[in-house]
């Protein structure tokens, strides 16, 4: 039986693989149900001679990296709203526009907290860029981005 602890480590890890996909469906032009499914078979709990991908709940990745492709007009619309007006979402960095785009789909499509949202989001983050101020910056446009998205939350 699973604890309330696995299931959050697992929708954590399903978290950081979806900003993984969405990344890897954006520079390498693979569509959604490929990089799934290699994600699905090839990545999340696989083990191999040089390394172990950790477990991951496949169906809140599937779920968000859907959610991200199909409302990707409406998430990027608003992730432009939370940037100064200089820094359009084009002009982002790839790994931050997956993140936006994944904590997105969460924010407006799943009934998870949306503080819950941001804090899991900056975490990736922190994992992707260790010695940044990306951290930082990624919470202020999640904060933005929720109290847009889901603003019952911050009452």
């Amino acid at each position: 039986m699973s604890t309330p602890t696995d299931k959050r480590a697992l929708r954590s890890a399903a978290r950081f693989y979806a900003v993984q996909a969405l990344f890897q469906m954006e520079s390498s032009g693979q569509t959604v149900e490929q990089v799934r499914r290699e994600f699905e078979v090839h990545r999340i709990g696989a083990e191999g001679e040089e390394e172990t991908w950790v477990e991951a709940d496949l169906k809140h990745f599937a779920r968000l990296v859907d959610m991200a492709v199909d409302q990707q007009a409406r998430i990027d619309q608003m992730t432009d709203r939370a940037l100064v007006a200089k820094w359009p979402i084009a002009r982002i960095d790839p790994t931050l526009r997956a993140l936006f785009r994944a904590a997105g789909a969460e924010l407006i499509e799943l009934d998870t907290p949306p503080r819950v949202v941001i804090t899991e989001f900056v975490q990736i983050t922190q994992a992707f860029f260790p010695e940044g101020r990306e951290s930082k910056f990624v919470n202020a446009v999640l904060d933005h981005m929720a109290r847009e998205a889901r603003p019952e939350a911050f009452v």
